[in-house]
């Protein structure tokens, strides 16, 4: 099973000396995957509830730095040669799905083929108001998106029309380098987030799932991707679990998980990062070295 690092973009995460320094040590230690959620906009005391905790709440502080998944993972990708980077997840439906395809692109390009694009419909009503975005049908805004996003990156010029998003005959370069094969992953628990995996992209990303319940989720993955003709293997599942210790790597693969991703908060000091990246890999990618 790959093991990916959740880790930057965020609080002490957040700082450039910090980033270069947990990349450089994660590629050196072998993990899989470097991951950076998002979030624009965050609020003191939101209304809508966060679906990744018992309590609905976010345990991120409201003015801690987040940075653009994009430009972190940018960064790391200008200080790694060999890992790979997705962000988990981007919110897409907050964003132009023309200005997606390009940054995506150029993210692709400039790693070498190492990016995935990891996307998710969003839960903050209060950040979609401030973004001036409907919250309401964003789920559907988030397939066409997807829709219009691949043909970007196959089409050249490129041509759409949907409810939300269309263009005509334009030249949106560079191209990915496995153009509208690049990557996608969509995030989210629910049995919705699951359909929309089996039907448009390339793999999921469950986020703070308790390991009692990854089972039944793959299954319903499973049963999603076969109702679509697909096979469950020809995704990527990728998990962050809530709960998990390296006693159950082993259900988790025969589930069908394929990649277990470490969610973690690194050290403020860039100089405790080697160390801090190394007991993680020695806890999750060789258990008991």
């Amino acid at each position: 099973m790959r093991v990916g690092l959740h880790a930057l973009g965020i609080g002490d995460g957040a700082r450039p000396e910090v980033i270069r320094a947990v990349a450089v040590a994660a590629e050196a230690r072998g993990f899989a995957r470097l991951w950076c959620g998002e979030h624009v906009v965050l609020v003191d005391e939101p209304d809508s509830r966060y679906p990744y905790s018992a309590d609905g709440r976010i345990a991120v502080p409201a003015d801690a730095d987040w940075l653009d998944p994009m430009l972190a993972l940018g960064f790391a990708a200008a200080v790694t040669s060999r890992i790979e980077l997705a962000t988990g997840v981007l919110l897409l439906p907050e964003h132009n799905p023309v200005v997606v395809a390009k940054q995506a692109a150029t993210l692709d390009v400039l790693s070498a083929g190492r990016f995935g694009l990891g996307v998710g419909v969003g839960w903050s009503a209060e950040e979609f108001a401030a973004l001036g975005v409907p919250f309401a049908a964003r789920g559907r805004r988030t397939d066409e998106y997807l829709a219009a996003i691949r043909t970007l990156w196959a089409d050249d010029p490129a041509s759409f029309a949907g409810e939300f998003t269309r263009f005509d005959a334009i030249r949106v370069n560079p191209k990915p380098l496995r153009g509208a094969r690049l990557p996608v992953l969509v995030g989210g628990n629910g049995d919705a987030a699951l359909r929309r995996a089996a039907a448009l992209a390339d793999g999921w990303y469950g986020f703070n799932v308790p390991v009692a319940d990854i089972a039944a989720r793959v299954a319903v993955l499973a049963d999603a991707c076969a109702r679509r003709g697909r096979a469950l293997g020809d995704l990527t599942v990728a998990v962050a679990p809530s709960d998990a210790t390296p006693e159950d790597l082993p259900g988790l693969a025969a589930a069908g998980v394929t990649e277990l991703v470490v969610v973690a908060a690194p050290p403020a000091a860039p100089g405790e990062a080697a160390t801090w990246v190394a007991e993680l890999a020695r806890r999750w990618i060789r258990p008991g070295g």
